[in-house]
């Protein structure tokens, strides 16, 4: 099975979907990271598939797209705030950039960074 992602005649590299979705969360207010910290990063990093990766995208039979990210958040920030931005914010870069509707968006927070 080919790592390549199809949507609607298109294929699409999975990294190419993977760095737009955490592009988009990244530019959230509130997120400090895509993906654990310490350990549990580390292996997400080097996850190829699976609920283990920071970003995770998976493309159902109706040709949906379901998405799974992992962030960090800064102290201070409403953590459902925050999470409800991600997932505005990664539902509108996946459906303007690849134009594919969009099932859902899974936000898990895997952490809190606090200032230095």
């Amino acid at each position: 099975m080919s790592d390549e992602i199809r949507l609607e005649g298109l294929g699409v590299a999975p990294g190419v979907l993977d760095t737009i979705v955490t592009m988009a969360a990244q530019s959230v207010e509130g997120v400090a990271a895509v993906g654990a910290p310490g350990i549990a990063g580390i292996v997400q990093k080097n996850s190829r598939k699976g609920t283990a990766r920071a970003v995770d995208v998976i493309v159902g039979e109706d040709g949906t797209v379901s998405v799974t990210v992992h962030v960090q958040i800064l102290y201070g920030h409403r953590i459902k705030d925050v999470a409800a931005a991600v997932q505005a914010c990664v539902l509108d870069a996946i459906s303007i950039q690849v134009g594919v509707e969009v099932a859902a968006v899974d936000v898990y927070v895997d952490g809190i960074v606090f200032a230095e």
